[in-house]
């Protein structure tokens, strides 16, 4: 994860509620990334390093690296087959040292992405690749909803959520212009499970406490607890909450001699 105003992980909390946000994603290591023994490559907002250790069970030489200090700290505690560094996803420092650069569920934090999309190329050398997924388009639109009309209802200032979810065309748009040719784009709805009574409300402790940090510790309890009611109608399955996932990856080469 990269949101760099404020570190505001929980790393155990993240591993132990919100697993499905890596493990979900697996196949986009094998399938679109299809890592090489022996490659250098970048994993961008690496979170707790689960997926930076898939990769590096391919031979590959990883590197992980996150603005969260939590989560590079779990990082480098479970997983010591890859190395871990805190960087700022804005300013990468990386110049033709990688074959890839792969990223999960992280650009989305990273606003604006053109400055990153840039950093990226650099890091990488000519003809290297970019595998990426992140929420795209209308992704968690039922949850964002509650919460804005939550705050709303409560009398509260509507408060601007921290992600950016791109259509294809405009991640399409964004890393041309960085100088990569998009060979695979891909927008697709996965409904994810947030197992529990609570998991709505987890789901917002988790991935929503930066949007919601203006408020009181009263405030951002009652609009929580709006919000699950609001959602509850669409959301809630009778066992589980299942989130209103969209799913946005593309694969793109960098330009250059």
């Amino acid at each position: 994860m990269t949101d760099s105003t404020a570190d505001h992980w929980n790393a155990g909390q993240y591993r132990e509620r919100h697993a499905f946000v890596f493990e979900s994603s697996r196949d986009l290591v094998s399938d679109w990334l299809r890592p090489a023994a022996g490659e250098r490559i970048l994993d961008l907002g690496c979170g707790s390093g689960e997926l930076s250790a898939q990769i590096a069970h391919s031979g590959a030489q990883v590197t992980g690296v996150d603005a969260s200090a939590a989560m590079i700290a779990a990082a480098k505690s479970h997983h010591p087959g890859a190395d871990f560094e805190m960087q700022d996803a804005h300013s990468l420092s990386y110049r033709a040292a990688f074959e890839a650069v792969f990223s999960n569920a992280a650009l989305h934090w990273m606003a604006p992405l053109d400055s990153v999309f840039a950093g990226v190329a650099r890091a990488l050398v000519p003809g290297g690749r970019l595998a990426l997924e992140m929420g795209g388009g209308a992704n968690v639109l039922v949850v964002r909803e509650s919460v804005e009309q939550s705050l709303s209802e409560l009398g509260l200032p509507a408060l601007k959520h921290p992600w950016i979810f791109p259509t294809p065309a405009e991640l399409a748009t964004l890393l041309e212009a960085a100088g990569f040719t998009v060979t695979r784009l891909h927008l697709f709805e996965r409904p994810s499970v947030l197992s529990g009574e609570d998991g709505f409300r987890a789901w917002l402790f988790g991935f929503g406490s930066g949007w919601l940090s203006p408020l009181t510790e009263n405030e951002r309890a009652d609009v929580i607890s709006r919000a699950e009611a609001l959602a509850r109608p669409r959301l809630w399955n009778g066992t589980d909450w299942v989130a209103d996932y969209v799913r946005l990856r593309a694969l793109g080469v960098r330009r250059g001699v």
